[in-house]
Formats: structure tokens, C-alpha cells, sequence
């Protein structure tokens, strides 16, 4: 029997009367007739970034292309070498500030301190939206050491991150008692928060404070009942029971930053092995680093080595540990045979900490599916936007995005 092709619709397909045009959601008829569409695996991001850089000069292989010779900091990093690209000469349009551009990260949005400007929604944060409802926790932004965190909301707040890793492991995998599932039932349903109970003193004090504080004080609130509901979760997952049989990883030595990073990435890798979440920022501002052997200064006084050798040297140490911790992280997820559907990014807002320059940002990007084990190099001296990059993950997830901050395209090379 013949049976009739189907032309499929274009996935663009919209309605359009009197000057408005809705999309459609996608239908059936936009995919091939009768084609066996093959189950969608969870795609994922990870975006790690770095509060003091990484030493081009140690990083940016000198050739590029599939036959490039490893950088001193790649060379432990060879038998994943098809698992991850090096991407150079690239960096966030119109982003300066040094430190200040901690929070553009992954917005790449310029915000110039004490002038009024506002961020906007990170890379994370749009996928969460898109696709956190999928799992129990939208997203995990994370924090070696503080509050701070690249993950910022629609309106421009930032997430306050999770900083203990306790905390972090308790949620993701120790049920909570009766009463505290009563409790967030009671929040899942529109009741009360801590943000709810203190807003009156909150109107109280921004009567006190000039207009700008006002404002700081609006989006904190703001960002902390966000990071509230995300802790809290969806009602449909409050009954359900957690993953259960995972242990707690082996405790860090807090003077050494690197495997403080690991163990934050090993909580992260968890979450995504049990499907906890499949979207997360790790910000790693942990200064200290004296009980890495040959390193006897803090982390922050290195990265401000202005050329001295001796610092290098000492330097060369510590970032050569933050890029292991971050390579057995690939490790382990493909291990897990998840690297594929996983994307994960290793940057910082610092192309030169001793510097304080915002070009030229230090990116190492794996997983994901596409083809690896190259060097894009892009221009030093006039770089290549980063938000391509950026745009094209939001495509790999599936998203119909067509820019994302600055971007200008897809990012090139990027097979």
C-alpha cells in the first residue's frame, strides 16, 4: 500500500492577523511524516568560572587547528584532548571594569560600577527557564567561597550562590523531615517566605537610604526570594523522595583552593548523574592556596605577579591544579557517559589578572556533542565576541534563539 509523504512544516511556523504574530509550539506536522523520532536525551550546562583568570602565555597553545602543539597547561590534559576545545582571542563586547566584570560573565552585559546600569539574564538562568521545570532543582549556582555569584535573573538581580557544601549535598540528596515538608508545601502554594516576613522592615529601611541603596536593597530581596523559591522547588517534587545511597565526598583541605573546586564539582557531577538538576554555575573565588607544594602566597597576590618569575612559577602551580580539577570533572561525566549531552565551560572575565584586562578571556569548552581537539584562535588583539559561543549552546539545547547579549552569529569553527 502507498502511503502519502507528508511535507513538514517549517519549525518557524507562525500566525499572523492585524500586525501579530504568535509563534506555534512545536506540532507534529514539524517533523517529517511518519518519521521514528528517537528519544531526546537531557542536554546539560556547567559553567565554572574563574574570579582571577588563567596565565595565557601558560594556556593558548602557540599553533591552531586539529594538530595544535598542548600549552604547558593542556600537556595532562591529552588523553582527553578530543573531548575539549581551546578557544582563544575572544571576550565580551563593550565589558570592561576588571573585577567589576565578575558579573557579566555569563550575561556578557556591560555594568559599570556606581553608574546605574543594570545586568541581564545569564546563559544559565535562560536555560533554567526554558528547561528547569524538568528536574527538581532549575539550577545549582554554586560559590567556593562567598555569596557571590555570574547568575543573574530577568530583572537583573544576582542569585545569591550556594557556598556550603553541605548545604549544597543535604538538599540534593537528604529528605526533608515532615516539617519542613509542610512548610514548603505551604510556600509552593503562595504562603509566606523569610523575604514576605522582613519586607516591612526592608520598606522601613529604604526610606532611610539615598535612592541608589534603594535600589541594591529592591533586587537583593529580589534575588533572595528567587534563590528561596529555587530551594524550595516545585510543589510536585516535594513528597518525592530524593536520590538515594550517595555518600559525601572526601573533605577538601580548605588552604588549598583547587580541591575545594573539586569538591564542588563533584556535588555538581552528582546532580547531574541522578538528574537533580542539568544546569549549573561553579564561581571559585577561594584564595588560598599555601598547601599546594612549592606555593607560599595567597591566590590573589599571585595572579598580580606583575611579570615577577618567582610568582609565575608559584602561579603556574595553582592554575595547573585548577585545570586538573576541571579535566577529571570531563573525565568523570564521560565516565558517566553523559560528557556528550553535557556542556561544560572553564573562563573567567580576566583575559590578565596582573592587569586587570577584561580581552582576551581564558576559555576552555567541552563536551556537548561537537566535534573537539582543536584551537580557535581568533584575533588577540580584536576579539571575537564570546556570546557566539553562547548562542550556539542555547541552540544545542534546542532553543530557538537567534542572539544572545552582543553575539553576532553562531560561534565559527565550532563544528
Amino acid at each position: 500500500m502507498h502511503i502519502a509523504t507528508q511535507k513538514a512544516l517549517p519549525r518557524r511556523t507562525v500566525l499572523k492577523h492585524a500586525g501579530i504574530a504568535l509563534g506555534l509550539p512545536l506540532l507534529d506536522a514539524m517533523s517529517p511524516a511518519f518519521a521514528a523520532q528517537p528519544p531526546k536525551q537531557p542536554k546539560r550546562f556547567v559553567g565554572v568560572s574563574l574570579s582571577l583568570g588563567l596565565h595565557n602565555p601558560n594556556l593558548v597553545p602557540k599553533d591552531s587547528g586539529t594538530s595544535y602543539t598542548p600549552s604547558p597547561y593542556l600537556r595532562s590534559l591529552q588523553d582527553i584532548r578530543d573531548k575539549f576545545t581551546v578557544i582563544s582571542g575572544t571576550s565580551h563586547p563593550g565589558v570592561k571594569g576588571g573585577h567589576v566584570a565578575e558579573g557579566s560573565i555569563f550575561t556578557a552585559t556591560p555594568v559599570v560600577k556606581g553608574m546605574g546600569s543594570k545586568n541581564t539574564i545569564s546563559l544559565d538562568q535562560l536555560m533554567a527557564k526554558h528547561y528547569g521545570h524538568q528536574t527538581r532543582f532549575p539550577s545549582l549556582v554554586l560559590n567556593t567561597s562567598g555569596n557571590s555569584s555570574p547568575s543573574y535573573t530577568e530583572n537583573g538581580s544576582m542569585i545569591p550562590a550556594i557556598r556550603n557544601p553541605r548545604v549544597l549535598f543535604d538538599s540534593l540528596f537528604v529528605d526533608d523531615s515532615p516539617e519542613a515538608r509542610r512548610r514548603k508545601t505551604v510556600m509552593a502554594k503562595g504562603g509566606h517566605s523569610i523575604i514576605d516576613i522582613v519586607r516591612s522592615e526592608a520598606r522601613a529601611l529604604e526610606r532611610k537610604v539615598g535612592r541608589g541603596d534603594q535600589e541594591k536593597l529592591d533586587e537583593w530581596l529580589t534575588s533572595v526570594r528567587d534563590l528561596e523559591t529555587r530551594l524550595e522547588a516545585n510543589e510536585n517534587w516535594i513528597h518525592q523522595p530524593k536520590p538515594k545511597g550517595h555518600k559525601y565526598p572526601p573533605l577538601p583541605n580548605l588552604n588549598s583552593a583547587p580541591d575545594l573546586n573539586r569538591m564542588f564539582l563533584d556535588l555538581v557531577g552528582l546532580a547531574l548523574k541522578t538528574d537533580s538538576t542539568r544546569f549549573a554555575t561553579l564561581h571559585c573565588t577561594h584564595n588560598t592556596v599555601r598547601a599546594l607544594e612549592g606555593v607560599d602566597e595567597s591566590y590573589h597576590t599571585l595572579s598580580h605577579h606583575g611579570r615577577s618569575e618567582e610568582k609565575l612559577k608559584q602561579l603556574a602551580i595553582v592554575e595547573q591544579a585548577v585545570i586538573d580539577r576541571w579535566a577529571d570533572f570531563l573525565r568523570q561525566l564521560d565516565q558517566a557517559q553523559i560528557l556528550d549531552d553535557t556542556m561544560v565551560i572553564l573562563t573567567s572575565n580576566l583575559g590578565n589578572a596582573s592587569s586587570h584586562d577584561n580581552r582576551n578571556m581564558p576559555v576552555l569548552f567541552g563536551g556537548g556533542g561537537y566535534r573537539h581537539g582543536q584551537h580557535l584562535a581568533f584575533d588577540q588583539t580584536n576579539n571575537y565576541p564570546l556570546p557566539n559561543l553562547y548562542l550556539s549552546m542555547l541552540q544545542n539545547l534546542g532553543m530557538e534563539a537567534e542572539r544572545f547579549a552582543s553575539s553576532t552569529s553562531t560561534m565559527t569553527g565550532l563544528v
